[in-house]
């Protein structure tokens, strides 16, 4: 089966993120240096991962146009599919508040967000990558609910005083 990759890609770090063979959850899989070597580095990890097909975030403005970062982004991505022969296909997806959301759902685990150590980068990159997952299957197949939802299973306390 065939695997997936999802890139958040900064002018400084590179956060990447795997899904699972049956293309049904990211994982984080590593931070790489947004350097002259990024490229190769990660053409290499696609080939040794399977990998048969690449999404990257588009780091569009709030609102919707196209901006510096996108333009770099494009440029990596040309770069990148090069160094593939063009055989594995890119994929953009807007990736606006990806970075936030990593860093709200580090927060949430009580986990320190330090922007030096790539984890956000690479959290960021599965939040591009699931994002990608869950609308490939539609809304029934989501794996990270976006609203809450009854879990009738657990018991509320009541209160017992009379």
């Amino acid at each position: 089966m065939s695997r997936i990759l999802g890139i958040d890609h900064g002018t400084v770090r590179i956060g990447l993120a795997l899904s699972d063979e049956m293309e049904l959850v990211a994982n984080p899989l590593k931070t790489v240096a947004a350097s002259a070597h990024a490229v190769e580095e990660i053409a290499r990890l696609v080939r040794e991962k399977h990998v048969a097909k690449i999404v990257i975030g588009m780091p569009l403005r709030m609102s919707g146009e196209r901006g510096d970062a996108a333009e770099r982004v494009d440029k990596f991505a040309g770069q990148l599919g090069k160094a593939l022969l063009h055989e594995v296909p890119v994929e953009f997806v807007d990736e606006r508040l990806s970075s936030v959301t990593a860093e709200r759902a580090l927060k949430r685990t009580g986990q320190k967000v330090d922007a030096k150590s790539g984890v956000v980068d690479q959290i960021a990159a599965v939040v591009i990558l699931q994002d990608y997952l869950n609308t490939q299957r539609g809304p029934e197949g989501f794996l990270l609910p976006e609203t809450e939802f009854e879990m009738p299973w657990i018991e509320e306390k009541k209160d017992r005083r009379r």
